[in-house]
């Protein structure tokens, strides 16, 4: 019960404008959030670079409501492309469709997408079109569909938790897309979701196999493999290795500031790992999705609230 009651808590405006207010939740909240500047997310994918490790920044913000407001999202992301290139890092970018107006202006969001797969090309990069909640799931497949036509730098996301996903990323590994394969971190209705954690993680084996299938690769599909349970990474290394599937591949993905152990053991073992580093202002949300995510984020942070 804890986890929808957080996840409703990331939605609410009234405590937002309380817990950012809140000195403690602001230094906690840098766990898994690099700083609220660009250059405190550069700094953090320079570090994780030195250690081996792979980037994928996301500057934090979702649901705009304006023309202005995705225009700024994508002013803000075309910056970090940018910086990207001249810092000479290895990292992408992770973007939500809403925060470039998918909401209120499909047209404008399809040509602000358009920009940033062009900058990232620019960039010899790509950029990973992020998974939202259930009911923008198939908006955001659909324009991903038409973008990826022309666009061949453009990944996406799917979820192992909803009913759908298996058939999704039939379609997905028929255009050799690069896909981010996550359980999934929104409060979704057994309607649409599988409720059950024991399914969810079936699930998510299964589109592992179907990602590391002989068809998938030849079609140019790549895994992103991302978890943080060891289970199923695991799984995936089991196949990986006896299939004999070259490390370059595939990529395993993580949050920042979430097993670091795991992160560079993996890396040290010959695997790329890619570490997820959100920054900016807009860092509520995020933060308490993950808070809802493992009750070990939350203790953490209780801990920390406490001492």
């Amino acid at each position: 019960m804890l986890r929808p009651a957080l996840l409703a808590a990331s939605r609410s405006a009234r405590l937002r404008a309380f817990v950012t207010g809140f000195p403690v939740a602001r230094r906690v909240s840098r766990r898994f959030v690099a700083g609220e500047t660009l250059d405190e997310a550069l700094s953090a994918a320079k570090r994780l670079n030195d250690e081996g490790l792979l980037a994928s920044l996301d500057h934090l913000g979702e649901s705009v409501s304006t023309a202005a407001e995705a225009e700024d999202a994508c002013d803000a992301y075309l910056l970090a492309l940018d910086s990207i290139r001249e810092q000479g890092l290895t990292a992408n970018i992770s973007v939500k469709l809403t925060q470039l107006g998918l909401d209120s202006d499909t047209a404008l969001c399809e040509s602000l997408t358009r920009r940033l797969a062009l900058r990232a090309l620019k960039s010899r990069t790509s950029v990973t079109i992020d998974m939202e909640d259930s009911v923008h799931t198939e908006r955001t497949l659909e324009l991903y569909r038409r973008l990826r036509a022309v666009h061949r730098n453009l990944g996406t996301v799917i979820q192992s938790y909803l009913y759908r996903s298996e058939e999704d990323l039939r379609g997905l590994i028929a255009l050799g897309a690069g896909v981010r394969l996550c359980k999934g971190a929104y409060n979704e209705p057994a309607s649409v979701a599988y409720p059950d954690k024991g399914d969810v993680d079936r699930s998510y084996m299964r589109l592992t196999e179907m990602l590391f299938s002989e068809d998938a690769l030849k079609k140019g599909a790549y895994p992103c493999i991302a978890t943080h349970d060891e289970r199923m990474i695991l799984g995936a290394l089991r196949i990986v290795q006896s299939r004999k599937i070259d490390p370059r591949k595939f990529e395993f993905q993580m949050l920042y500031g979430i097993r670091q152990d795991l992160q560079r053991k993996l890396a040290e073992q010959g695997y790329q790992v890619r570490v997820y580093t959100p920054y900016g202002p807009h860092w509520y949300p995020y933060f308490m999705r993950r808070l809802a995510e493992r009750p070990a984020n939350l203790w953490f942070f209780l801990r920390s609230a406490a001492r």
